[in-house]
This record gives structure tokens, sequence and C-alpha cells, in this order.
């Protein structure tokens, strides 16, 4: 149990600490928005100096690809229009339980506007209990939790995939054969603006450590789900809220390095700390939060990540900052919709809507995360209906850990 009464006592040290911060986190945005106007000025020149050094920068900078003093507008969006997202969770192994299996649940969530059409929202679980399963990540001293994390990230682009593709299919249907009888829920509306979203960043960082045969079952299903939305014209961004990326403040690094050139495994291999970070640990959500007004995006960028030299040319990664009212959301998107000026733009305008409809947060991402979710309730549940079969299949002694017991039947 919490002594909040010692809790208490520490308080004033966090306070004090809290308006330090606030005083030196003013000087950082100073410092930065300065570099940022005079990086302006020779953007071009900073660019190619990131592009011929990048493989010795010991940071991750992105490109910009636009002005750096970009600031757009984004549209309202159009009436009728569509916005399909998944989320997921999962269930974790346990030796204490009952049976040692693992469980990936997928929210899928469709909702449509202007277009008297019923929601689509159901989840999509997956049990998996075979020794291939439990043991598949062994081989390369993954942990089975870990490697459960990231096969729930392929299902989930997987299932958004399936989900585009229907939908086009019906609204190519719809264009071919507008005699089609139509339901009361369904109006005969074609080529409808939608958007597939998921949460979280398309650029799977966490992979760059994996082996390469283990990186590969990963990427493999999320790049052929990638191509199936593209193929169904439909914009796919990942949505970041709270990011805590610096990729676009790297950039500003450049311009204040003190070397000839900006070879750090060079000059600074062995430095605890660079000399370029004049303004660090300033994060790139909370400088342009000073600097775009709710509605506005910032300009557009080219992730430097390492890892996106696994992608392909057209599975590069942009992304931008749009203050979303709330909050300064970062949004990634592959290039081909970065590319796609009328593909880029209706992204947006239908992802800020998104927000404004959830107070916040895109309302189809909390509803595809609801829909995932796997609750207590549904735990002990999921493993009752376990211990009737395996009781029905002449199983004995079939329970859970003298551990998992007693903590369920504490009594503090």
């Amino acid at each position: 149990m919490l002594d909040l009464t010692k809790v208490a006592r520490q308080m004033q040290g966090i306070s004090q600490h809290m308006n330090a911060e606030t005083a030196a986190s003013r000087k950082r945005l100073e410092l930065a928005t300065n570099l940022l106007l005079r990086s302006l000025s020779q953007q071009s020149e900073l660019v190619q100096l990131q592009q011929q050094w990048r493989d010795r920068l010991l940071f991750t900078a992105a490109v910009p690809v636009e002005p750096l003093d970009t600031r757009v507008e984004i549209a309202i969006p159009p009436k009728a229009h569509t916005v399909i997202a998944t989320d997921g969770s999962q269930m974790a192994p346990s030796h204490h339980e009952i049976a040692y299996c693992y469980l990936i649940n997928i929210g899928r969530v469709v909702l449509h506007y202007g277009q008297s059409r019923h929601p689509f929202m159901d989840s999509l679980p997956e049990v998996f209990y075979k020794t291939d399963d439990l043991n598949i990540s062994r081989q390369w001293g993954i942990r089975i939790e870990e490697w459960l994390g990231y096969w729930r990230t392929a299902s989930e682009t997987v299932a958004l995939a399936e989900l585009c593709t229907s939908w086009a299919k019906s609204q190519e249907e719809q264009s071919k054969n507008p005699q089609l009888p139509i339901t009361n829920d369904q109006l005969p509306i074609t080529n409808v603006p939608t958007l597939a979203m998921v949460d979280g960043s398309l650029i799977y960082w966490f992979l760059e450590q994996l082996p390469s045969e283990a990186r590969d079952r990963i990427l493999t299903p999320i790049f052929a789900a990638w191509e199936q939305i593209r193929a169904a014209g439909i914009p796919l961004i990942g949505y970041l809220s709270a990011s805590r990326s610096s990729e676009a403040m790297n950039f500003l690094r450049l311009p204040v390095c003190p070397h000839p050139v900006p070879n750090c495994q060079t000059y600074c291999n062995n430095l605890d700390k660079l000399p370029c970070q004049v303004f660090d640990p300033l994060r790139d959500a909370r400088f342009w939060l000073s600097q775009l007004q709710p509605g506005q995006r910032s300009p557009l960028w080219r992730s430097g990540a390492k890892i996106l030299d696994l992608y392909g040319k057209e599975q590069s990664i942009y992304f931008c900052y749009v203050h979303v009212g709330a909050e300064i959301a970062r949004i990634d998107m592959p290039a081909w919709v970065a590319e796609d000026a009328v593909m880029f733009d209706q992204a947006l305008s239908l992802m800020l809507a998104q927000v404004q409809k959830g107070y916040g947060y895109p309302i189809t991402l909390a509803e595809a995360h609801n829909q995932a979710v796997v609750t207590g309730s549904d735990r002990a549940r999921f493993f009752a209906m376990l211990e009737q079969q395996m009781i029905k299949a002449g199983l004995r002694n079939v329970g859970t850990s003298y551990k998992e017991t007693r903590k369920r039947g504490s009594i503090a």
C-alpha cells in the first residue's frame, strides 16, 4: 500500500524542479526558433550535408521536403467520407495458468459519415497454443512476450488491409452496377473519400536490433498489406499522440556543428554529450506547439531512420506535425501517400475531423482500441471456457498454480 504521507513530503521538490525546467524550456525554444530561421536560408545545403554524412551521424535527423517556414491550414473534410482503423491487444502466456497459450485480439472499425450507413465494429481473436507458435521466437533469442507484441503489429496491419480491400471492392461494384439493390442503411454513394489509420508510428524502430529472419517474419506481411491498401486507393497514416521523436529537431543540429563536416564518428565518438546538442532535450512536439496554430500542419519531412533501409522506395516514411487542438500529433505516412498531393491533403483533412469528433483523439482509433481490449473478466471467462474443454477431453488436475490461486484469494 502506498504511504501518501511520505509521498507528500517529496511533492515540494517536484514542483520546484518543474518550475526550473519550465524556465529552461523557454530558453531552448527560443534557441531552436532562431536556428530554424537560420537554417531556412541554407536549407538545401543542410539537406545535402545530411544525405552525404547520414551514415556517420550519431543521431537520426529527418530531411525537410518543404521550406522550414511552411505552415498550412488543413482543409475541411467532405460531408461524405469513411474512416477505417484497427488496433490490437494481447493476452500473454503464463506458466501459472491452466494452459500455456496466448491470444491476440484485433479491434476492427469502419465508420461512415454522410452516407446513412451503419458502422462496422467487431474484434477478431486468434489463440496460439501449438508448440511451434510458443517456441518460434526462441530460435532468435527473443522472449515470447516481446514476439507477441511484434506479431500483433503485423496482425493489425493485415486486418486493416482486409477491411480496405473489402470497402474498395464494394465501392467498385456499386459504381459498375448503379442499379444494385440498396438497403435502408445504404445510399448509392461511390468514390467516397476514405482514410485508413493505425495507432502509432509506421517506423518499426523496435525491429532494428532483431535478426534479419525475424524482421522478415514481421515486415513481409506488413508490406504486403500496405500494397493492398495502396491498390485500394486509400491513404494510410499512423497517428502518434504525445510523440517523443526528435527527428526534426535533430536536423537543426547540423548548422551548429563546430567541425568542418558533421562526421560524428570521427570527431565526437567518445564524447558523453555532442557539442551540437544545444537545445537538448527539446522534442519535436514541444517545438511545433510553439510554431503552429490549431488546424495547421508543419513542413513535410522524410524520416532518416536507419530501419527504413529495409523498406522499399515507395514505402519510405514521411511525417508532419499537426496542431489538432488538444496537442501536437505526429502523422506518419508512406511515400505513396506523401507524394500524392490530393491523397495527402485528404488524409490530413479526414484525420483532423476524427480528432474533433473524438474530443482530442481520433474516434475511430479509440473505438478500435475499445473493441480490442481484453479485460480481466474476459481473461477469466477465456480460461473458464478452456478449462471446460480440457475436462471434456479427459484431462485431469486442471487448475492454476498455487501461487496464482493464493494471489486471487488474497485477504489484503
